[in-house]
């Protein structure tokens, strides 16, 4: 059940960044998740992009355009070493997306949902964790 969402303000990520951002950003959370790559689990990796108008976001210093990913994974599912590897290449990912040096990463802020085990349903049932690991091992010995 992994989420991933991008708010950045119209206009700040270049064209060829806006449109491969949310599967470049879907990318990373599945790996840092350690989910196997299979179409079942690239399709339960959904992906947003929220662009507000221009001036909806501003600091108290300047309008510079700053980015907010937010993620949601199952409780559990990213160790200290994961998160901190999906903070990294997020930042990246985005700064790329905007055409921004690496000296900008303050400009991208991160932040990490871990949803309770039993408070995340699909498909008209609860799904745990327990849940994902089984089919995700399933998924690495049919792939």
């Amino acid at each position: 059940m992994p989420m991933i969402r991008l708010t950045a303000p119209t206009g700040s990520l270049t064209e060829e960044g806006r449109e491969k951002v949310q599967r470049d950003l879907a990318a990373v959370l599945l790996h840092w998740e350690g989910a196997p790559d299979t179409a079942f689990f690239r399709a339960q990796a959904w992906s947003f992009l929220v662009e507000p108008p221009e001036g909806a976001q501003t600091t108290a210093e300047d309008d510079e355009p700053r980015f907010l990913v937010e993620v949601t994974v199952p409780q559990g599912a990213l160790s200290e070493r994961r998160r901190a590897g999906l903070v990294e290449d997020a930042t990246r990912t985005v700064l790329e997306a905007a055409g921004l040096p690496p000296a900008e990463a303050l400009r991208v802020w991160v932040l990490v949902h871990e949803q309770p085990d039993g408070t995340w349903g699909a498909g008209g049932s609860v799904v745990r964790f327990a849940d994902l690991v089984a089919l995700a091992k399933g998924e690495r010995a049919d792939a």
